[in-house]
């Protein structure tokens, strides 16, 4: 929606299906691009900012009334596509302009240097537009440029330029436009995307934009950059000048990965967005990861400290701040409900009248937050997060938040006993060995763990296993071979002739359980990276011995979101 306002509320606020602009891409539904971030000399980072984006005025007084900046950029952009464009007979390119002024002078511009070119606005009658449109794919003209005309609901398949020429605030609108060049036509092989960065005023937002781009959203953009888009989406191709990484590179690092950065957007957040603060309208206007957040600390004190709260001191504020990043990986519907029905009711907790799931799940979350069972609690639960009623409120707000984010089907596994694991849920190496009743987590460091009361064999394994975290020995090859079938390497000491081996291949008929919990790397962004729970595995075959290669077969398939990432490591 051009207005800005979410679609979402019309659907109960659930996505049924969704697909990425990577994903659409890699399966043939929309044209592979080149991108190219070319550097821009018009310095934007003084110039007002208002309701979440650039003062229009300002941008177009820069960029056509300022004619020392104005005729040197549009000269810029006649460089770019010369030194960029592959074919410059063939070019067939929107140009997305801040104003009608803007994309006047762009026109006119171009048109006096050779290039025929139009300009469309909302006032062009539509016979004009419809004229305009034969006439590009004719090649009669090759450069359209627009304002918000051509964002959403017109299609020029044959379009395969796109120029970037205003910087553009919405992720949606940016989409939208890139959108009008990623429609599939005949001979066309690719689109060409110039989008040029210039200094950036320090609200404004580069992450979201290359996030859109990437088949992997997991790695910072930073590395991303560094390493030269290594996630850019089959077929494409992203490349930045050297002045447009270092403008790109000092926003970022100016903006979310830092506190000041964090404090600046609450503190204006309010008149931004138009709407209240919360964890969930922060996080979601901003398309920001809450683990963001909480690598800084509490979002009540970032609150604090943006002055849009009154400050607070309260005996729970350390140790909570260091658990939520923690809890914020919880997305378990079962584990939350538990939880939130739990503090919201603020009555007494009676461990022993629990049912045997609840007391592991409460066990679980007293240890993500003192490393102690809640018998070993040296307090009341109940009044001891009560004491710190900020804390409390927050705690509420981010269960709250992450029961809101679940994007996918959990199921309850039977395991023979009352188990709080849920399939294709997250949690960490605590909280797996907790809800198996095996009381002190800590002790256990190797990747497989026998759980000998409950006959359950746990498999912890990483997929990307790198040389800084793992010897040689313990560099197993663990990846899924399709949604059912997933390879796994045992230890160098596991013999297929060996008690473990054996029960690893005769599990079925000895009554005992294969548990598979996955994760892509030992840690990511934010710490140590948790485990998705794949469900329970059935013995295939094997070959070798020290170390056995297994085949599994998983009772439940992989999610398509999740079987790519393990699939994506079979090759590496």
């Amino acid at each position: 929606r051009m207005d800005g306002k979410s679609v979402l509320t019309y659907f109960n606020d659930r996505i049924a299906a969704e697909i990425r602009l990577p994903e659409a891409i890699e399966r043939k539904l929309l044209s592979p691009f080149q991108y190219f971030g070319v550097t821009d000399y018009a310095d934007l980072s003084g110039l007002k900012w208002t309701s979440g984006r650039y003062d229009t005025r300002e941008l177009t007084n820069l960029f056509t009334i300022d004619r020392a900046v104005a005729d040197k950029r549009a000269a810029m952009t006649i460089e770019s596509i010369i030194k960029y464009v592959t074919d410059l007979d063939k070019v067939k390119a929107l140009g997305f302009c801040v104003s009608v002024e803007h994309a006047e002078y762009m026109s006119g511009f171009f048109n006096e240097n050779g290039l025929p070119s139009i300009c469309l606005t909302s006032k062009t009658p539509d016979d004009e537009r419809n004229a305009a449109k034969q006439r590009l794919t004719k090649g009669e003209i090759q450069y359209i440029f627009v304002v918000d005309l051509y964002n959403e609901g017109v299609d020029i398949p044959e379009v395969n330029t796109v120029l970037f020429l205003r910087p553009t605030e919405s992720l949606t609108v940016f989409l939208q436009q890139l959108g009008r060049g990623l429609r599939l036509a005949e001979d066309k092989e690719c689109l060409t995307v110039l989008d040029f960065i210039g200094q950036a005023h320090k609200k404004y937002n580069f992450e979201d934009k290359f996030k859109a781009l990437l088949a992997n959203t997991s790695r910072s953009i930073e590395k991303e950059i560094k390493e030269g888009f290594v996630s850019a989406p089959k077929g494409c191709y992203i490349q930045l000048e050297r002045m447009a990484t270092k403008y790109i590179l000092q926003n970022i690092r100016k903006s979310f990965d830092t506190t000041a950065g964090l404090v600046s957007r609450i503190e204006t957040f309010v008149e931004d967005s138009g709407l209240s603060l919360t964890l969930e309208n922060f996080t979601n206007y901003y398309h920001l990861d809450v683990r963001n957040i909480y690598k800084r600390g509490t979002f009540s004190k970032l609150c604090v400290f943006a002055g849009a709260k009154d400050d607070f001191s309260e005996p729970l504020e350390k140790i909570m701040g260091n658990a939520f990043l923690r809890l914020s990986y919880v997305n378990s519907r079962r584990w939350l409900r538990f939880l939130l029905n739990l503090f919201k009711s603020g009555g007494k907790i009676n461990f022993k009248e629990m049912a045997p799931e609840e007391r592991r799940m409460l066990n679980m979350f007293t240890y993500s937050i003192w490393e102690k069972v809640y018998p070993d609690l040296s307090f009341d639960l109940v009044t001891e997060l009560k004491s710190s009623p900020t804390m409390l409120a927050e705690l509420i707000e981010l269960l709250e938040y992450n029961y809101s984010k679940i994007d996918f089907i959990d199921k309850k596994i039977d395991l023979g006993f009352e188990c709080p694991l849920d399939l294709h849920c997250t949690y960490t190496r605590d909280q797996i060995l907790l809800a198996m009743d095996h009381m002190d987590p800590s002790n256990v460091r190797e990747g497989v763990k026998w759980i000998q009361d409950k006959q359950t064999d746990i498999f912890f394994i990483t997929l990307n296993k790198s040389d800084k975290d793992y010897s040689p020995s313990t560099m197993y090859k663990d990846y899924s071979i399709n949604e059912s079938l997933f390879h796994w390497q045992s230890q160098s000491t596991t013999g297929s002739d060996s008690n473990t081996g054996q029960r690893y291949i005769n599990h079925r008929s000895l009554g005992s359980k294969i548990l598979l919990f996955v994760r892509e790397h030992k840690r990511n962004n934010f710490g140590t990276e948790p485990y998705t729970f794949l469900g329970t595995a059935n013995y295939v075959s094997h070959e070798g011995s020290k170390p056995m290669n297994i085949m599994w077969r998983l009772d439940d398939p992989i999610p398509a979101g999740y079987l790519k990432k393990t699939n994506q490591l079979v090759a590496g």
